[in-house]
């Protein structure tokens, strides 16, 4: 019963941040006035209307297309290292956990036992991370993108010191 209620709060604890700003992105299309004025332009850049005006008509206007990243960039690749790392990192605090005696407390001791199970899941772990980022990638959410990796690895690093900070049990 405990690890079903650990599990739940660990489940609601990596989700509801990413839904609530994913939610606090999207501006429903009746909140928004119509007679709001439009974003204001960096300098330099004139608007599409006002380049048209000063354009050869003969020839058409660029379209502004903003800088998107690639996925694979340097530092995605960086993030990406860090939550692996954090993951194995984690994956050797919990076997050094069960080593000296003291129960997991998200999966069974059995999952934890079980070397090439638990190994499997820490790498699909690291893999949806990546997932979810590609997923935020294509939507166009790069600061979520950028921070679900950095989340990740966070609290992937912070289990693991939690992990190697708890006092083994003394026979009594």
């Amino acid at each position: 019963m405990r690890n079903g209620i650990l599990s739940v709060i660990a489940a609601a604890f990596f989700l509801l941040p990413g839904v609530s700003v994913v939610h606090a992105q999207q501006q429903p299309a009746e909140k928004r006035d119509p007679n709001a004025p439009d974003a204001p332009q960096p300098p330099g850049n004139a608007a599409p209307a006002e380049q048209n005006k000063t354009a050869d008509p003969a020839k058409p206007a660029k379209p502004i297309t903003p800088v998107v990243h690639k996925f694979w960039d340097r530092e995605n690749d960086v993030l990406f290292a860090a939550v692996g790392a954090g993951r194995a990192l984690d994956y050797a605090s919990t076997l050094n956990l069960r080593h000296r005696g003291i129960n997991e407390a998200f999966l069974t001791n059995s999952i934890v036992n079980n070397h090439p199970l638990f190994a499997t899941i820490e790498v699909g772990a690291t893999a949806a991370s990546v997932g979810v980022s590609y997923i935020f990638h294509r939507t166009g959410h790069h600061r979520l993108e950028r921070w679900t990796s950095a989340i990740h690895a966070g609290i992937a690093v912070g289990g693991a010191i939690r992990n190697y900070g708890l006092k083994s049990p003394h026979p009594g």
